[in-house]
């Protein structure tokens, strides 16, 4: 599935061909629907044209809106405030900012095909966007 409403999906927000392209392989056999975005820019376009993600993967370091002008301007629209994000980077001091910015997770680059999966598993499954869990 590439667009829609499922809490499968993943919008997947990575500059590198490569590793977007990985990431939306490893996800697609595991399950997960994908919807890709090379930006910061790009993935609010997504979202605008209706997508909405379960979770979201993202890199910090991309051209035109980095991870972080992303993430502010998701906690600001009601909309896409409460989707979880997980941070996905090989930048130093990443971890930290995923921290800094309420990230529900973080993937250190290069990530093994487990580790990516079972994090996405984990955060969806702790995730409550109805605020029901006890």
């Amino acid at each position: 599935m590439r667009h829609g409403l499922t809490d499968r999906t993943v919008l997947v927000v990575e500059d590198d061909d490569d590793i977007r392209e990985i990431v939306d392989l490893i996800l697609t056999m595991n399950g997960y629907g994908s919807v890709l975005a090379r930006d910061g820019v790009e993935a609010l376009e997504q979202l605008r044209s209706g997508t909405q993600p379960a979770l979201i993967l993202l890199d910090l370091r991309m051209p035109r809106l980095d991870g972080e002008g992303l993430v502010a301007r998701l906690r600001q629209d009601p909309r896409w405030a409460d989707i979880p994000v997980i941070v996905l980077s090989g930048e130093a001091g990443a971890q930290a900012v995923s921290v800094a910015l309420g990230a529900q997770g973080f993937l250190g680059k290069p990530v093994e095909v487990s580790e990516l999966v079972d994090t996405v598993e984990d955060c969806l499954d702790h995730h409550d966007p109805d605020g029901l869990a006890p």
